[in-house]
Parts: structure tokens; sequence; C-alpha cells
């Protein structure tokens, strides 16, 4: 029996995983292996979403914690060269665009494993983004590409990709959101009524790091939350910065990071979300709930073409108008996008039988 490792490093990682990991071991055809890297190593941001999301206990942990982005990856290739050693998987399957993707995906290529890229070919065409520099890193060194729409498979073509190589399967992030939503739960520390209040992320450092940026965003925030009630789970950094520049409450509800189900809660009845995260801005799409996206770019085009999502950037006259509009319930409409529906990772262990069966790994 062929063996594949999965790896997951950060909390988007686990729900995009968790359904490709199902499907295989339903249908008995690979030994698997999940390799945590302990990218994240926050409870609420790692260990919860092992036990919401009913994933297996990692077999290997390599419990790197947190350290700039070089160091980070240097020490998981490190230790990640130890288990491909160990293990001699035949495929090696990455989620997303952590430090933990590219750095696993290098370290199989060297070894000569093949590499699988679970989100491939998505792009915000913006390098000052560590994740865009993950993205295309790891794209380029692929064999094997499982993608969420299909810009992706155009992208993945332009680049030199071979049509045999790009398989459309849908969201697997999706495929968590559909099974566990049913399960979702309010927040018991969070006095809030279904479609009474704005739910906020923040975390990405073109936001959070910049003086001149995160203060004009509070005092939108703020001014938000003289007419609805706004929920920020704030990310440790986001924590950490508004300390350094002195923001203080004013109205906004801050709490610590939710664990999976209960952030679902809050997404699926908040009557308006204003993130940076790419995650939420898909789930929202699904949910059909508005979201805001505090950023000048996106690399889920689909969310603002067909979903629910609005790029905002930095025009915060636009912010204003879109809240508006959304509080008078004249939100932009959205639809779910294709193969959005459940059965991305069924579709996908399919796809990894039949090129097992070929010989492509």
């Amino acid at each position: 029996m062929k063996k594949i490792i999965h790896v997951v490093g950060a909390r988007p990682n686990f729900m995009k995983a968790a359904p490709v990991f199902f499907a295989i071991r339903d249908r008995g055809i690979f030994e698997q292996v999940l390799v945590h890297t302990g990218q994240h190593y926050d409870e609420k941001m790692s260990d919860i979403f092992f036990r919401q999301l009913g994933i297996p206990k990692p077999d290997i942990n390599l419990e790197v914690g947190s350290a700039s982005h070089a160091v980070m990856t240097a020490n998981i290739m490190i230790q990640f060269e130890q288990v491909v050693l160990s293990e001699k998987p035949d495929l090696l399957l990455v989620y997303g665009d952590v430090n933990s993707t590219i750095a696993c995906a290098m370290v199989a290529a060297k070894l000569g494993v093949k590499v699988a890229h679970v989100e491939a070919g998505l792009r915000s065409f913006d390098r000052a983004m560590p994740e865009e520099l993950n993205r295309m890193l790891t794209d380029s060194i692929s064999d094997i590409y499982f993608t969420t729409s299909r810009d992706a498979d155009e992208l993945l073509l332009k680049i030199g990709a071979a049509p045999e190589q790009i398989h459309f399967v849908g969201n697997g992030m999706i495929d968590t959101l559909v099974r566990l939503l049913p399960e979702a739960q309010k927040p018991e520390e969070l006095d809030v009524l279904p479609g009474g209040y704005a739910l906020v992320t923040l975390h990405r450092p073109s936001n959070v790091d910049d003086p001149d940026i995160f203060p004009k965003i509070w005092e939108k925030l703020v001014q938000l939350s003289k007419e609805i009630p706004v929920i920020f789970p704030v990310h440790p950094r986001s924590r950490q910065r508004m300390m350094e520049m002195g923001l203080v409450l004013d109205g906004v509800t801050l709490c610590e990071p939710l664990g999976y189900l209960e952030f679902l809660w809050l997404q699926q009845n908040a009557k308006l979300v204003l993130t940076d995260s790419g995650g939420v801005q898909e789930e929202t799409t699904y949910m059909q709930v508005p979201c805001l996206t505090l950023r000048k770019n996106t690399e889920r085009p689909v969310t603002v073409t067909e979903g629910t999502n609005i790029l905002i950037g930095r025009d915060f006259n636009l912010l204003e108008s879109s809240i508006r509009d959304i509080l008078n319930d004249k939100a932009k409409p959205g639809r779910v996008p294709e193969k959005w529906d459940g059965d991305s990772g069924k579709r996908l262990a399919v796809i990894l039988e039949e090129l097992s069966v070929k010989e492509i790994f």
C-alpha cells in the first residue's frame, strides 16, 4: 500500500486537510501519516481544532513554534527531512500557503518525492505578502495541482503546468464547513443576537503593523460600534500591535481567538463581516454573509466576482458606503461558486487513486 504524508501547520490547513484525510481513510486506498509542524502553537489556534474537526492526533509533531519567516522555514525543513527519510512516502500533500507548505514541499521535491498542492493556483499578485511567495514557490515545484476555482486552473496553465497535472476538485474548506455547520455553537462568553452584530478579524501585517493604517481602521470600527455591536476575536499579533499603538476599546468587544465551531456560529449569524482573512472570504461567500475585505487584493477573486465579498482596499469612503448599504439591507448579492458543495475531498481521493493506478506517484 502506498504511503501519503499530509502536512498541516497553521489553523487554515486543518480545515482543508480534514476532508481529504477522511475521504482517503474511508476508501482504504493509502497508508496516511499526519505531520503537524507546530507552526501555530497557541491552544486556541491549534489543538482545539484537531478536537473539533475530529482529526486524529498527529502521528508526528515537529513543534517548531513561532519565529521569523526564515528561521521557521529553516527549522521545519531540517526536521521534516528526517521525517521523509524515515517514512519514505510516495506522495506529499501540502495545503494552502503557509510557511509549512513551502518548507515541506521543498524538502520532498529535493528528495525525489512527488508533491501535490491542495489549493493550488491562487494568486493575489502582491509579492509583499509572504503567503504569495509561498504560493508561487510551492506551485513551481509541485507535480499535482488540486484547485478550488476555474481561475486557478487558468493561471496554472499560464505558468506552464500541463493540463493533466491540474484537477479542479472544489474547496476543501467548504467541505469542513458543510460537515460541521449544524454543530456550530454560540460562544458562551459573548452576549449577541443573530443578525445583531458585526464580526471583525484582522491579522495581516499590511493592516495591523502599519501605524498609519491600523488606527484609521480602528476609528471606523469604533464608529460602527455606535450603530451595531462589533465583535473582534483578536489574533495575538493584532493584540500586540493594539497595545503598542495605544488603541483603546471605545465600544468594540474584544475576545480571545475562538474554536472553529464558535467562530462558525459568529460568521453565520453576523450582519456583516470585516476581515483580511482569505478563509473568511470563502466561508462568508458560502454562507451568503456580507463580507468587506480590508485588503487591496485577494487571492480568492471568485469570492468577489461570484460571492458576497467586496474588496475595500484603503478606500474608507467605500467602506462607509458599503457598511451603510448592509445596515440598510441592501447588501451585495452573491452565489455559491462551482463545486463548493462539500464533496471536494471525495473527488480528490478518487483522483489520487486513479493517479496511483497510472503510476503517476
